[in-house]
């Protein structure tokens, strides 16, 4: 059991697994819709943008997580008024958006003197670095992502089914589909701290594709790709401490490892039912 054990004797290999356990959940439950809603660019998209602000908050000395939150805000509304006023689709308004704060983020990073050490952690986080105040600011994140999610669970059902029946209905697509934006924004800007921009969409997707196949419900599949998560952080951590590579990295990988086991499992498991089903005779 050492093996496994040993990294956790020390506190602050402690902290990065409550930390990203916090950030398991809240990619559980915002990662499932974008899952259920096909909106994997988007993760993705607001992770790169928040470069521009991360790199501005660094640069002036102020709270990177800060720097964070406004630029992918800034992000979310563009794509929303790019959407309404330019009539431009989803995916146009995010691919603009997303190329432009990213030529941002690094036009403000090659400005800036001995910026290599900050902008390795930006791209690629450094869990290992959490303090106590990161774990109190992850937990407030996942209490607003929890509500959200159910506040919101109806709208975003009868949106994820069909927006011109959600609209008889008189739920109000529009809004569902900005607490959708909001969670995800959320869950990017929380996580950034474990894994960096470059690889939350890692944690923020494979959990939830990992636990797709095995339910058939909305909250048990949030559920499902939280312990997926929270798995994937201890394996990654210790992996990482035993294998001495990045700490983010191969929490992202091992999500995305496990993903592609949980496909292949499924695969199998099937293949093997039909084998095992009768062969009715077909009567002549």
């Amino acid at each position: 059991m050492s093996l496994f054990t040993d990294p956790f004797s020390f506190e602050f290999v402690q902290r990065a697994f409550w930390g990203g356990s916090l950030v398991a959940v809240l990619c559980g439950i915002a990662g499932t819709w974008v899952i259920v809603r096909g909106m994997a660019f988007l993760g993705e998209a607001l992770a790169h943008g928040m470069l521009p602000g991360v790199a501005l908050a660094t640069v002036l000395g102020l709270p990177v997580l800060l720097g964070a939150a406004a630029s992918a805000v800034v992000m979310s509304l563009g794509i929303g008024a790019l959407q309404r006023r330019g009539r431009l689709s989803y995916d146009t308004s995010i691919g603009l958006l997303f190329v432009g704060m990213l030529a941002l983020g690094i036009i403000v990073i090659s400005h800036a003197g001995s910026f290599a050490t900050d902008a390795t952690a930006i791209l690629f986080g450094d869990i290992l670095a959490i303090g106590a105040g990161d774990l109190v600011v992850l937990a407030v994140a996942v209490g607003l992502g929890l509500l959200t999610a159910v506040l919101a669970h109806r709208n975003l059902v009868a949106l994820a089914i069909d927006e011109r029946v959600a609209l008889v209905l008189g739920l109000r697509p529009r809004v569902a589909q900005t607490a959708l934006v909001g969670l995800v924004t959320l869950a990017v800007v929380a996580s950034y701290q474990a894994v960096g921009s470059l690889l939350v969409v890692g944690l923020l997707v494979a959990p939830a594709v990992a636990a797709r196949p095995w339910t058939h419900r909305i909250p048990t599949t949030m559920a499902l790709a939280a312990v997926i998560g929270v798995g994937a952080v201890f394996a990654g951590l210790v992996i990482s401490w035993h294998a001495a590579t990045a700490a983010g990295a191969t929490i992202a990988a091992t999500a995305i490892a496990a993903a592609g086991a949980s496909a292949a499992l499924r695969a199998v498991l099937t293949a093997l039912r039909h084998r095992a089903a009768p062969v009715v005779p077909v009567p002549v």
